[in-house]
């Protein structure tokens, strides 16, 4: 094999692919801090709402959980438009992202809510505590100590599934890699070092997920 890499070609972009980074970081956000009311509604729907209701919010999630973001990405950029909808290929990833968290966000709280024993509850009737201090004091706490470490392994991987954004043409991380590739052919070094970008990104989110969780809620969250 004959083949030289010669990443300064590609590092020599390092603008571009520092700014595809930090778009893949925002729509990961977006996308998780959007989804993630929708997530906490379905999983009190799931837990303890009517049957009819629960029966739908079921179905939303089975189908969102059994399907790939890129069917939904699909979907929203190319068959909504026939419809007479059209979303911009920002919205409609982040719209993708949001369908997403809220889907398996869901399952992820109602995991929570349905950790919490009857005791801890009586316990707190026991205290004397009202019914918004047993959700503030008892309920809560241990619902986000339970779901916390999930929730920050999903968005590890929701900001990885923002790649997907670049078949619709957004310029994050990996699509600016492919851009970059297109005009020289170093596509081999473009994405070696896309995926190094990648492995830093997750590596700061994680380690600061973690720290949030030992500081904020005690929860000692794995950095990978």
């Amino acid at each position: 094999m004959n083949y030289t890499f010669q990443f300064n070609i590609i590092l020599a972009h390092w603008p571009e692919l520092v700014h595809g980074a930090l778009l893949s970081l925002l729509l990961a956000l977006a996308g998780f801090w959007i989804g993630a009311p929708f997530a906490l509604v379905l999983a009190a729907v799931r837990t303890s709402g009517p049957v009819w209701l629960k029966r739908i919010a079921g179905a939303y999630v089975t189908f969102l959980t059994n399907t790939p973001v890129l069917i939904h990405i699909y979907f929203l950029f190319f068959g909504l438009p026939e419809l007479g909808i059209r979303l911009d290929k920002y919205w409609t990833v982040i719209a993708a992202l949001v369908m997403a968290t809220s889907a398996y966000g869901c399952e992820i709280m109602r995991g929570g809510f349905l950790s919490v024993r009857r005791s801890e509850i009586e316990a707190g009737e026991t205290l004397g505590f009202s019914r918004a201090q047993i959700i503030l004091y008892v309920v809560m706490p241990h619902i986000v100590k339970t779901i916390y470490p999930a929730l920050a392994n999903y968005f590890i991987v929701l900001t990885l599934s923002t790649s997907m954004a670049m078949i619709i043409g957004v310029e994050e991380l990996l699509g600016t890699a492919y851009n970059i590739a297109s005009e020289n052919y170093r596509h081999l070094e473009a994405f070696i070092v896309a995926a190094g970008f990648y492995i830093i990104i997750t590596f700061v989110a994680s380690l600061s997920l973690a720290l949030i969780g030992r500081w904020a809620f005690r929860v000692k969250a794995k950095i990978f």
